[in-house]
């Protein structure tokens, strides 16, 4: 299932969302080189997070193979910051896509609620939940870890939390079919973290997927949205989406 579009309007511009998107692409294009080589390997060593590297779990010296021509070899580069830059990174094209993607579906209302800054503030936090979650889950974990999707997942843990029963549209991929669907938030978001449960207990660190990022940002942002939100703000947009 894939979300095109929600029934929820906007009270502003969503300026601070339009930022972190434009920011995601800048770096794919100016640090990840748009994926090609060796710029895409060189970014994940460098700026990605690699749990046991942070933690201080593998030796000095481990190399670990990114491409056919590259690796990474710990101990070149400090760490304290990738927690933070892992976040603006991407494994590929349709990585960077997707997340913008749900980025935008989503973000727009959750800054709405909550104003410009406030947001960036909220969604930093999230993306670093999301990246504590991920390297407690395996703190010894050679594999690098990239993506804002564990912000993005922050996102929408403080979607289902203010706006429930919006209605989303959804495409359906069945097969060779196509097809759309109308759910309410809290079905499709809350599916899509059972799903992100359930991959996490079942692959662990396999797969490719930072599935307790997922889960962990999703929390991370139910959670910070009691703190964050503007009573104010999410008052004159529920009245706006009444309206509407």
């Amino acid at each position: 299932m894939f979300p095109y579009r929600d029934d929820n309007p906007t009270l502003a511009t969503p300026v601070a969302t339009y930022l972190l998107i434009a920011a995601n692409v800048a770096a794919w294009i100016l640090v990840q080189n748009m994926g090609a080589e060796p710029g895409l390997s060189r970014s994940v060593c460098e700026l990605g997070l690699i749990p046991g590297e942070f933690l201080g779990r593998l030796p000095e010296g481990f190399s670990i193979p990114l491409s056919p021509t590259s690796s990474c070899m710990m101990g070149e580069q400090p760490t304290w910051y990738t927690p933070l830059t892992s976040m603006f990174l991407h494994g590929g094209w349709f990585h960077l896509i997707g997340n913008m993607w749900f980025l935008w579906v989503f973000g727009n209302n959750v800054e709405d609620s909550m104003g410009r800054v406030r947001y960036l503030f909220f969604y930093i936090l999230s993306g670093l939940a999301a990246a504590a979650a991920q390297t407690f889950a395996n703190p010894a974990s050679p594999v690098p870890m990239v993506g804002a999707s564990g912000a993005i997942s922050g996102v929408m843990g403080a979607y289902i939390v203010l706006y429930p029963r919006v209605r989303v549209h959804m495409l359906v991929f069945l097969f060779i079919f196509i097809t759309r669907i109308v759910v309410p938030a809290y079905l499709m978001l809350g599916y899509w973290f059972l799903i992100q449960l359930v991959g996490g207990g079942l692959s662990g660190d396999e797969g490719g997927v930072a599935f307790w990022a997922h889960a962990g940002g999703f929390l991370a942002g139910a959670l910070l949205i009691q703190f964050f939100r503007d009573p104010v703000l999410v008052s004159k947009h529920r009245a706006l989406a009444r309206v509407m």
